[in-house]
């Protein structure tokens, strides 16, 4: 428990709680690019597979990369404010 609280006194007063933040939200985006890429990879390889329903996959690649993608602005405005605005 000591070791817990000296761990976390450490972090706090060297200011990297900020970055260690900044750092979970890098992560963030980089989970969000490998789940962008799987979408498309999946949503191809269905085109490929039966191409009369490319358009109908197409239109949910599109939903579904923008719904995705969403994850990734929220995590960089995080990141922004947390590296600007946060003391």
């Amino acid at each position: 428990m000591n070791l817990l609280q000296s761990l976390g006194t450490i972090l706090l007063e060297a200011g990297s709680a900020k970055f260690i933040t900044i750092a979970v939200c890098a992560f963030a985006m980089v989970a969000n690019a490998i789940g962008e890429a799987l979408i498309v990879i999946k949503s191809v390889d269905g085109m490929s597979r039966n191409p009369e329903a490319a358009s109908k996959l197409q239109t949910a690649m599109t939903l579904g990369c923008a719904l995705v993608e969403t994850t990734a602005i929220y995590s960089l405005l995080i990141a922004i404010l947390v590296l600007f605005v946060a003391n």
